[in-house]
């Protein structure tokens, strides 16, 4: 997997600034909490272009850029209450097909019209890198306005 993030232009130790993201979603209401402080830091702005067989799914791309998912936030403060998690934004998942985001025990999730979990760091990035399915997450819940 690290070869994957190489190739993005991930490097150990890699530090970005995430004054930008943080600014502009606390203007929202989104506190950038640890959990997404410490991944941000380390794999914001990263664009992971993989494709092909997977592991139990299609590898896809995905781009870690929280401002991706501007506009959409209701999504994240909806299924972050559905399931009990205050998840920030991270970018997008398969050209913008879904969203990414990380709940403040370090929990990469899905986010769409549903909701599933690629685990905790760091075997989520693993699992997004290698083609490994979300699990669904059961929830009895339906945000508003969102189609089943």
């Amino acid at each position: 997997m690290a070869d994957v993030l190489e190739a993005s232009g991930w490097a150990p130790g890699r530090m970005v600034d995430t004054a930008r993201w943080r600014t502009r979603f606390a203007a929202l209401g989104f506190d950038m909490h640890a959990a997404a402080l410490a991944f941000l830091k380390e794999f914001g702005g990263l664009t992971v272009n993989v494709s092909g067989p997977g592991i139990s799914c299609a590898r896809t791309p995905f781009e870690l850029d929280p401002e991706l998912a501007w506009g959409d936030e209701d999504r994240f403060t909806e299924w972050g209450e559905a399931i009990g998690r205050r998840l920030y934004p991270l970018g997008e998942l398969d050209h913008g097909r879904f969203f990414l985001g990380i709940d403040e025990v370090g929990v990469i999730y899905l986010v769409e019209g549903w909701i599933a979990d690629f685990g905790p760091m760091p075997r989520a990035m693993e699992n997004l890198a290698l083609g490994v399915a979300p699990r669904a997450i059961e929830y009895g819940y339906e945000p508003a306005g969102r189609p089943s």
